[in-house]
């Protein structure tokens, strides 16, 4: 029995390389990195102090100023993010469909910020400073909340909070309503912004994090035998899932199809990926079996690579085990070492990269990686973007906790 074809009808992103989708994809096409100094706090008695910032960003550009202020951060990129995919994909949402229309979004922590402003409010002041709008601005499921405020949409209304797997699950679900025949479109992906004293403090101690203070623009690395941690980012990727035959009806464009989804535990360790990827294979063994496709049919993927040296040998050890000896022919690529670590928001914004690169054809270029690390030894497309037709792109996402998430992308035939 034929499943019900999920299609991507829209995109939409805010990065480290670009307020817009857009400057974004041209950026990182041309190898341009999102990393420099943090310069929202000072940051002297920090261990790391680099970080990959969305730049220039004026809320009230965009969105009302009495609504702008009682969002953070991290709701302010996703209700601009769904609006521009509004537009991008043409959906008019009414009352006559709006059940049929979710919102899905991956977040891994929520409004940091304003948490931390909020308890040196109440330090210096009492339960007198605490907003009553406190609550509401902190949680992470306002980000999907306010996006579904936005365009009206009333259908399923979540957030997904799988640490730096949010977004990538987000979407997997997402895949999933729609196959379910619960929805005919969905707006999903990952929205993320915790560049505060914190984050940075938190991931510093665990020694998470890149300490390349000196060189930012060669701090994040994936896959490269110097690399010494992950760089943090914040940003928001998003797409419009829609059922194929809803889409054509309307006469939608159509950028790629949605043919996996994989999820999986390591069952291993609170922040340590398993030495052997067991739970990353078992992931993107899912997504394949799910598309119901051979390893070989695969020519592409979108790694998790941190930077880390944990994560990377992890990862590079799973695709080896998933696909053999074709793991070889497979081209691999890692945005994280031009847009650094988005967390939640990752998954997010790498499915529509890898959306893109189906639709128009070309891979981006993995930076910084100068000399592959021990078993690193696939090809990572090492330097500059390569014109190649992609018919298949895995997208994964790994987190704290062991979880794991892997998205299967096509390039679209009718």
């Amino acid at each position: 029995m034929s499943r019900k074809r999920v299609v991507i009808t829209g995109l939409s992103a805010i990065t480290p390389i670009g307020n817009d989708l857009p400057t974004s994809w041209k950026n990182l096409l041309a190898g341009e990195s999102g990393v420099g100094p943090v310069t929202r706090f000072d940051a002297a008695d920090f261990a790391t102090q680099i970080v990959a910032e969305v730049k220039g960003w004026v809320a009230t550009d965009h969105i009302p100023f009495k609504q702008a202020k009682r969002m953070e951060i991290f709701t302010q990129y996703a209700v601009h993010c769904g609006n521009v995919l509004m537009e991008d994909c043409g959906l008019i949402i009414n009352d006559a469909n709006s059940h049929r229309v979710g919102t899905i979004l991956g977040c891994g922590l929520g409004g940091l910020e304003t948490i931390e402003a909020t308890h040196a409010k109440y330090l210096e002041g009492g339960a007198r400073r605490v907003s009553p709008f406190f609550i509401p601005i902190v949680i992470a499921n306002m980000a999907p909340g306010q996006v579904s405020i936005f365009t009206g949409a009333r259908g399923t209304n979540l957030a997904t909070t799988s640490a730096c797997a949010s977004g990538t699950h987000a979407i997997g679900y997402a895949f999933s309503e729609i196959l379910l025949g619960r929805a005919d479109a969905m707006i999903t992906g990952g929205v993320e912004s915790t560049i505060s004293p914190l984050a940075l403090g938190g991931f510093s101690s665990m020694k998470a994090m890149s300490t390349r203070n000196d060189d930012p623009l060669h701090a994040s690395r994936p896959f490269d035998r110097d690399r010494d941690g992950f760089v943090m980012g914040e940003g928001c990727g998003m797409l419009m899932l829609e059922d194929l035959e809803h889409a054509k009806a309307r006469g939608a464009k159509i950028y790629a199809e949605i043919v996996g989804f994989g999820a999986s535990g390591d069952a291993y360790h609170m922040t340590a990926p398993a030495e052997d990827g067991i739970g990353m294979k078992l992931c993107m063994q899912g997504a394949l079996n799910d598309a119901r496709l051979a390893p070989q049919d695969l020519d592409c993927i979108n790694a998790h690579g941190t930077s880390t040296p944990l994560n990377d040998l992890a990862e590079s050890r799973a695709i080896k085990a998933v696909f053999g000896k074709h793991a070889y022919d497979i081209s691999v690529t890692a945005n994280k070492s031009m847009i650094g670590h988005l967390l939640g928001a990752a998954g997010g914004v790498e499915a529509v990269f890898s959306a893109l690169s189906l639709n128009q054809g070309i891979i981006p270029g993995t930076r910084n990686l100068d000399n592959p690390g021990d078993e690193c030894d696939l090809d990572y497309t090492a330097g500059d973007s390569v014109k190649r037709q992609v018919n298949y792109v895995l997208s994964n996402s790994f987190g704290f906790g062991g979880t794991n998430a892997s998205v299967l992308l096509k390039r679209y035939e009718d």
